[in-house]
């Protein structure tokens, strides 16, 4: 079996078969255990990269797994509980006993990801867990990603928040990384073995965010069935990193507010009182202090975030790292599209060092996929500006092509981003036999998400294939169906 060795201890049949499918779809080889005493046993016999635990087992819970890890030893890697609402006030007791992150049933696939990520990415990578596809931790461990002067004296003012516990407003365009500097701040902090929880303020819908920050009671809603913990809850004794903080409502705002001033909060429809114990971090693109002066983002609110401001330079500033950045997307996504031995030739290289990169990493990123996703060590293609000697020199007496006639950079990263998309679903399909449920699994998104795609991008089976309906799990578990 392929795969880096991960653990998973739930008695539910159905469930752990979706845990294996999840842990399969992520490249790893999940090692199944439905009770206490076989989930000590495989400890006791194999290193595991990592542990997803059930806080809820037959005659049992995965306290009691917790408890006796400890006196049995054994090496489980960084360990992931599962929870029901009903288990939410344990919470505290399986994070004493060593249990470095917690995900309440049901969850989405994208959530299970970032709670890898997040465990993963810590100090406790000892044990050989790799980051799933987390660029902050791999390239820092791999790479020693702060080469440059301006990355330098970055990770010394990181090193000095770390220390102590006050608010961080980190800043910088978009794409330049500031994600992996409140990763850094974390991991180097008292609290590195405490959750490490990330919410895009801007990529959740207003009317929904405030549940998804401070969490609802069940019945506050229309759909609010069950009892729901928010991000802030879920950090407990961590960090959450406010990204994009500069998208937040007002009335967000006051909440957050009253969050730095006392550490307490009331979750949406509910009456008492969560006291929490939250580094908060938080990260814009945009002019706070214009912001503030037109009256869209609190005074009051900017100076508790403001403490210690850390500025992320563009890439464009940092040059001597392009290489080196480039080096491990062509590692990353040769593998990925299997197109190993696929090299950036060192013209294309002095162009990718030229250029000015309004998308910082992002759109590095993105070029080096589409090189590799179009086979076209030279972005030879018509829309692309970095063109192949041949193109530049041509036959005697030829022109060149006049700069105007050459798109911008944007769109070939969005080009790109397409050619990487089509490739993706056009593999998962081909590997499920066109099983758009499995398939979605696979891709991890919803199952009317990649029905949308496949449109999008044109794809059709070669003949006519047999759709199995869907199953009403998979029905009640896709947040998207309607």
């Amino acid at each position: 079996m392929n795969g880096r060795p991960v653990l998973t201890v739930e008695a539910e049949p159905t469930l752990q078969n979706h845990l294996s499918d999840l842990l399969y779809g992520l490249g790893y080889a999940p090692v199944t255990a439905g009770s206490v005493e076989e989930a000590l046993a495989a400890v006791a016999s194999s290193r595991f990269d990592f542990s997803v635990v059930a806080m809820e087992l037959a005659g049992t819970d995965g306290i009691d797994f917790l408890r006796r890890l400890k006196l049995q030893g054994g090496d489980p890697g960084p360990i992931i509980m599962l929870f029901d609402p009903s288990h939410a006030k344990r919470i505290g007791e399986a994070a004493a006993l060593g249990a470095d992150d917690f995900l309440q049933k049901p969850f989405k696939s994208d959530d299970f990801e970032n709670a890898i990520k997040g465990v993963c990415a810590g100090p406790r990578r000892q044990w050989g867990c790799p980051p799933v596809d987390d660029l902050t931790a791999r390239l820092e461990q791999e790479t020693g990603l702060w080469r440059s002067p301006k990355m330098q004296e970055l990770r010394r003012v990181i090193e000095q928040a770390a220390q102590v516990h006050v608010t961080v407003l980190i800043r910088g365009e978009t794409g330049t990384g500031k994600d992996v500097a409140a990763r850094a701040i974390h991991y180097r902090s008292s609290r590195q073995r405490r959750p490490f929880v990330k919410v895009n303020c801007a990529a959740v819908p207003r009317e929904l965010l405030e549940s998804e920050l401070f969490g609802h009671e069940r019945g506050a809603f229309t759909g609010a069935h069950q009892l729901k913990i928010g991000k802030f809850e879920a950090a407990d004794h961590g960090t959450i990193f406010l990204d994009e903080i500069g998208d937040l409502h007002p009335a967000l705002q006051a909440k957050i507010l009253h969050v730095l001033q006392d550490g307490e909060f009331s979750r949406v429809g509910g009456k008492s009182v969560v006291k929490v114990d939250v580094r908060i971090i938080a990260a814009t693109n945009q002019d706070l202090e214009n912001a503030v002066a037109a009256g869209q983002f609190r005074e009051d609110l900017y100076y508790r975030l403001n403490v210690i401001q850390i500025v992320v330079p563009p890439l464009r500033e940092r040059t001597e790292e392009i290489p080196l950045l480039a080096q491990y997307f062509l590692h990353r996504y040769s593998k990925l599209f299997n197109r190993d031995g696929f090299v950036v030739e060192p013209e294309v290289m002095q162009h990718l060092l030229k250029h000015p990169y309004p998308g910082n990493v992002r759109e590095l990123e993105n070029i080096i996929k589409r090189m590799i996703v179009l086979n076209d060590p030279f972005l030879t293609m018509a829309n692309s500006t970095l063109h192949s000697p041949q193109t530049n020199s041509g036959a005697a007496g030829a022109s060149p092509q006049p700069e105007l006639e050459r798109p911008s950079l944007k769109r070939i990263a969005r080009d790109a981003a397409l050619a990487a998309e089509r490739e993706s679903i056009s593999m998962a399909l081909e590997q499920t036999h066109w099983n758009r449920v499995k398939a979605a699994k696979l891709l991890k998104i919803s199952y009317r998400a990649l029905l949308y795609k496949i449109k999008d991008v044109g794809l059709k089976p070669a003949r006519p294939q047999f759709q199995p309906p869907l199953h009403s799990d998979a029905i009640r578990n896709d947040p998207h169906h309607g």
